[in-house]
């Protein structure tokens, strides 16, 4: 095959496609062959389990356990040759370029009539790289555009979808993560590239907003727990009015904008005003942080649930929705957000409901962050200890056996 490959997208929706092999390379190839509506034959001496599975589980793929015979190749349209046995191998390719078939050799690149791109999809855009077979080369270049994409650098001109990215007059809800600017999800990242206004709450990792250009906009929410306040119907119609104004609005909170977040608040401001709004979900400081910590908040033959608990609203007041006597009793971990500050009447609450005193607590302040320090204690004594060790906002408090753990050692 000459190195000077002409580049073509291939339309096999409902057209025969020969697999021959059912190692990791036919692993591979498959997912993308079934999801552009081929009618795929796999022929193979034998097969891998995820090969195998996707036989089993997913229409318009068939699996047949036996060697290469020629004659396979009737009324196919494309063919990979993906066995470890380059006589086989070339007996496909031979074949196949009787019938005037393309065919992929998966092992020398070259011999076959064809070669596989490196490839991704991206908001509707199918990106291949050709290296002239040198497959590491391409996939190196295919990573490279990918991240440049992901990360603003370079963009792709978004649709009138609101899922399809950012839109000139809309809102996009951005969960930032736990604190650590790397734990942001990749789309959200790409979307605060791309913003003309930032809203960020105090808890929205600040190392993020330092990488915007001068022209963006930047809003500071000023959520501080117990402290001044921008108000909801403030924040709800800031972005409103940027976004009425034509710009790309991100509203950029900690966590998940919709844990404890007040998320969903502002999408109903912004819909009933008829702007359209994007929703990406971030990583919650509630799992996150535990996680970082060396603590997973489940762990199997130790819990069957998590349940994460508000500390906005201590027991007892009316506006409290939390039942406490019931969360004592569940044996599984709670985590609790927002508790510092009335962490004496969350630990009270749960000893009188039942929850034994020597339940693991396990603190983390600042998690994910440079500034990250853990307190380990009891429900006994928690909330004393937190007190003299002078822990204080923003902290997660994990509460039950997990709580335990000491890293990966208990794991």
């Amino acid at each position: 095959m000459s190195e000077n490959a002409y580049l073509a997208g291939l339309l096999l929706s409902g057209k025969k496609v020969i697999v021959v092999g059912g190692g990791g390379v036919a692993q591979r190839r498959l997912p993308l062959l079934i999801a552009s509506g081929a009618d795929v034959h796999v022929i193979a001496r034998s097969a891998t389990p995820a090969v195998e599975a996707l036989s089993r589980q997913q229409p318009g793929i068939t699996l047949e356990l036996r060697e290469f015979r020629d004659g396979d190749l009737e009324g196919a349209w494309y063919v990979i040759a993906a066995t470890d046995d380059p006589d086989v191998n070339a007996s496909v390719v031979a074949e196949a370029d009787r019938r005037r078939i393309f065919c992929v050799r998966a092992d020398v690149a070259r011999e076959g009539s064809a070669v596989t791109p490196a490839t991704f999809e991206y908001e509707g855009l199918s990106v291949g790289v050709l290296a002239g077979g040198e497959h590491r080369r391409s996939a190196a270049i295919r990573s490279a555009i990918r991240e440049a994409l992901q990360q603003g650098v370079i963009t792709a001109e978004a649709g009138a979808d609101p899922m399809s990215g950012a839109i000139p007059g809309g809102v996009a809800l951005v969960g930032g993560g736990p604190g650590d600017p790397e734990l942001i999800t990749v789309r959200g990242r790409r979307l605060l590239a791309q913003a003309d206004v930032v809203v960020a709450d105090r808890l929205a990792p600040q190392e993020l907003l330092a990488e915007l250009p001068p022209h963006v906009e930047v809003i500071d929410a000023a959520k501080i727990p117990y402290g001044r306040a921008m108000a909801q119907e403030a924040i709800n119609a800031t972005l409103i009015d940027r976004a009425r104004a034509g710009k790309f609005v991100v509203r950029l909170k900690g966590g998940d904008p919709f844990v404890f977040a007040r998320g969903y608040e502002e999408v109903i401001a912004c819909a009933e005003a008829g702007i359209p709004v994007t929703v990406v979900p971030g990583i919650t400081s509630a799992i996150g942080v535990p996680a970082l910590a060396g603590v997973p908040v489940t762990h199997r033959a130790v819990n069957h649930e998590f349940v994460v608990v508000s500390g906005h609203v201590a027991p007892g007041e009316p506006e409290s929705l939390t039942n406490w006597d019931a969360l004592a009793k569940l044996s599984g971990t709670i985590v609790l957000l927002m508790a510092v500050e009335r962490i004496e009447v969350f630990a009270k609450a749960l000893l009188e409901g039942g929850r034994p005193a020597d339940t693991p607590v396990l603190v983390v302040q600042h998690g994910t962050t440079a500034a990250q320090r853990t307190l380990r204690a009891t429900l006994r004594d928690a909330p004393e200890r937190m007190r003299a060790e002078g822990i204080r906002p923003p902290a997660i408090i994990v509460i039950g056996a997990v709580a335990g753990f000491d890293g990966l050692k208990n794991s």
